[in-house]
């Protein structure tokens, strides 16, 4: 069943699917008429060869027509005069027979002499036509001779094989074995003329134009017994066989049609293919060497229109035949190419050329209605989406190896870890890798000179580089897991191989941003905004990781530390804990630094300040009864053992500022109940009201009763509202801490005392719950 056509709106409705389709009408119109444009140049090529084909077969059929009816006319008056004398001479009969058998003696002694001289003939053409077949490039000073000879014999054979038709099969038998050799003769004088054909450039080049005149001059004397032929043929369908079969221009019904023009300009097509297949086979396992060597194409075409068109007539049209027969191979080969899935180089070096080649045929003036069809039928945009998915193949194979390979070294942990020149861990040249081919591909974009690619494969790198982030978080995470569920379990070694990726995803983040500067230059704004967008998003990604990584580097150390600082603020902490959490810390901190990026260790420290501080202040907010003034107390000896423990690290002023905020506390804690408030307010003023907060601390103030927290936390509460006192602009620590619910910290301190601290946190969440 045909299927329904398609109506205007529909055609427009499957391009404007969405109102954003509106902006890209400019685009479908240029597209559109680009492709009806193709077409109109096809059609009128077309219609101009059907016509000029129609207008010649007319030109032939009336040609054909007069001289058919010349010819019948003739035969009808030589038939009535011949017809005569029959009435008008009594004897006509008898000197009619008498001229027949006299004529027949004179035929027969003259076959009997050619069939003599046949083989001596013979043997002269064959000795001519193997001296002239020797050098096919010429001169071929024996062309024409041979066609005479030869052209003599064939008249003689048909004349003779003609008139063998009445004779017994014994005599038609031995004629064809006479014969035999005057056949293989001519078969080697045809196939002489098709080589000379196929190798007219070549003919041309060596100064022998002169052979090629000779070919056409025999070609158009054959065409010329060709058409004969095909007439008389037509006339003894049309005439009467009794009167036809008088006249000895009948005997051309033997004749064997010699098409030699159309065996001319088909060997100059074979030829031209052939030439063509063999360039690409000499280079078939280098494509980008076959489109460099081509370039004879061009000198040929030069030949063909200064030496090569003056040899022939202007009805052949050769120098259209060539250069169709050029294009029409080179899009084969081209076809070849693309067809056994070359590199991306390739690809990019292809697309590249088949620009060029519209160039150069430009300027070697060749009218386009003889580059019909296109190369690639014109879809050479192609080459490019076929180069981007061969881009993305490859970096998506390179890249999966090299995580594979990479995610197993780092779970595996057998291998140890290499020190670079700067004394720090590092991986076995992941980054180094990746940028690697990233950039080969990158350079190969750039060759093309248009933004468009370069900003395409710029973005598959990116997706890329960000797929590898993703897995490395993802790996860092699951490993970072076991190592704290089920520690017996993994291979030692995560804190130096964390520290290790930590420092490649920092170098491959200064990588990326080296590759971004080389790029920006090179490109429009259009495409610089893009490629900058996409790399800065890869940076980030590589940094995300390294935060990933140092992030994991100080949960480990609290992970360590979990039964020390569950300690915090109860009972056993009086004793003084906290110089076992710094000592673990110090030890932690020693391995970091000399191993790890200085950047990354910087940030490193900062993170670890800031977790520090969150532990302390999460235990504090959380925290039972405190035994005023000697819980002040140990927080100043605390603050002191930390603050000097990070001093190695931070400067003083760092340190200050860092710390302010357990100072600020610690003066709620320690002030009286008439003046905390003036406490609370430094505080508030810096941090915000953190009311839940401050609650829970003048509530765990051992000193004061309930009356007094009361009243303490009124005035807090009342001066706020008054205040109408908010958070800071810029969130502080104090946003991150944790504070139980007052049930939760009611079981805590007052219910379950003296249970055991693990316990003791299951049933706290049981109930919380």
């Amino acid at each position: 069943m045909a299927a329904a056509p398609v109506s205007a709106a529909q055609a427009i409705g499957e391009y404007l699917q969405s109102p954003d389709d509106l902006v890209k009408v400019s685009a479908y119109r240029k597209k559109l008429e680009k492709e009806k444009a193709s077409i109109d140049a096809r059609l009128k090529s077309g219609v101009k060869e059907q016509l000029q084909a129609t207008r010649e077969g007319l030109r032939k059929l009336l040609s054909t027509r007069a001289n058919v009816q010349a010819i019948k006319d003739e035969m009808v008056i030589i038939d009535r005069e011949c017809s005569d004398p029959q009435t008008q001479v009594a004897t006509f009969d008898q000197i009619s027979r008498v001229s027949m058998v006299h004529r027949n003696f004179v035929q027969t002694e003259e076959m009997v002499n050619n069939l003599l001289d046949m083989e001596s003939k013979l043997s002269e053409i064959g000795y001519m036509l193997d001296d002239d077949s020797a050098n096919i490039t010429g001169p071929a000073p024996n062309l024409l001779v041979i066609h005479y000879y030869l052209k003599q014999l064939e008249a003689f054979r048909n004349q003779t094989m003609h008139q063998a038709k009445k004779a017994s099969s014994d005599a038609r038998i031995y004629l064809v074995r006479r014969f035999e050799r005057l056949h293989t003769v001519i078969e080697q004088f045809d196939q002489y003329i098709i080589d000379l054909a196929g190798n007219v450039l070549d003919i041309v080049r060596e100064g022998n134009g002169h052979v090629i005149v000779r070919l056409i001059k025999i070609a158009e004397m054959e065409g010329r017994e060709d058409e004969k032929a095909i007439a008389i043929r037509l006339v003894k369908k049309a005439a009467k066989l009794d009167a036809a079969s008088k006249f000895k221009s009948m005997l051309a019904n033997a004749r064997v049609i010699k098409h030699y023009r159309s065996k001319i300009t088909k060997a100059i097509a074979d030829s031209i293919k052939a030439k063509f297949e063999r360039a690409y086979k000499q280079d078939e396992n280098d494509p980008m060497a076959f489109l460099e060597n081509i370039q004879w194409m061009y000198a040929d075409i030069i030949r063909i229109q200064s030496d090569v068109v003056p040899c022939f007539p202007p009805e052949y049209d050769i120098y259209s035949l060539y250069i169709r027969e050029y294009h029409k191979a080179l899009n084969v080969q081209i076809n070849k190419i693309v067809a056994s899935e070359p590199g991306a180089n390739v690809l990019l070096a292809l697309f590249e050329w088949l620009k060029q080649y519209k160039k150069d045929m430009r300027e070697l003036e060749v009218p386009p209605d003889l580059l019909e069809p296109p190369l690639l039928d014109g879809k050479e945009q192609s080459l490019i989406e076929d180069y981007l998915q061969v881009i993305i193949k490859k970096l998506d194979e390179w890249s999966s190896n090299m995580m594979k390979t990479e995610l197993e070294e780092f779970v595996s942990r057998q291998d140890p870890l290499e020190v670079d020149a700067d004394g720090q861990y590092a991986t076995q040249g992941g980054a180094g890798i990746l940028f690697q081919m990233v950039n080969q591909q990158i350079d190969l974009a750039t060759e093309s000179g248009q933004g468009a690619i370069l900003a395409r494969v710029v973005a598959e790198s990116n997706r890329v580089m960000r797929g590898m982030q993703e897995q490395w978080v993802k790996t860092v995470e699951q490993e970072y897991k076991k190592q704290v569920e089920k520690p017996e379990e993994i291979a030692p070694g995560l804190v130096e191989y964390v520290i290790a990726l930590a420092n490649d995803m920092l170098k491959s983040a200064d990588y990326a941003e080296a590759l971004l500067a080389r790029l920006e230059p090179l490109v429009s704004e259009k495409y610089r905004v893009q490629m900058n967008e996409k790399l800065n998003d890869a940076i980030d990604g590589y940094l995300d990781v390294a935060k990933k990584c140092t992030q994991t580097l100080i949960d480990m150390i609290f992970n360590d530390l979990k039964p020390v600082t569950k300690n915090l603020f109860q009972p056993p902490w009086y004793d003084g804990i906290l110089a076992q959490i710094v000592e673990t810390i110090r030890d932690y901190m020693d391995d970091y630094k000399e191993f790890l990026n200085p950047s990354l260790f910087e940030l490193l420290v900062e993170d670890l300040i800031d977790a520090f501080l969150l532990v302390y202040l999460n235990a504090l907010a959380n925290s039972p009864k405190l035994k005023i003034p000697a819980a002040t107390e140990r927080i100043k000896d605390d603050v002191d053992d930390a603050f000097r423990l990070f001093l190695n690290y931070k400067s003083q002023k760092d340190m200050e500022e860092y710390f302010e905020v357990l100072d600020l506390i610690l003066g709620i804690l320690e002030a009286s109940k008439e003046i905390v408030f003036l406490s609370y307010w430094s505080f508030a003023k810096k941090h915000g009201p953190n009311l839940a907060f401050v609650e829970g601390l003048i509530k765990a103030r051992g000193d004061l009763d309930r009356s007094g927290v009361s009243e303490v936390m009124d005035t807090i509460k009342r001066k706020v509202k008054d205040e109408n006192l908010a958070d800071p602009p810029e969130p502080t620590i104090m946003k991150k801490v944790a504070i139980q619910n007052a049930f939760s910290r009611f079981l805590r301190t007052i219910l379950f005392p003296t249970l055991a601290h693990s316990r003791q946190q299951k049933i706290i969440c049981r109930f919380a719950s």
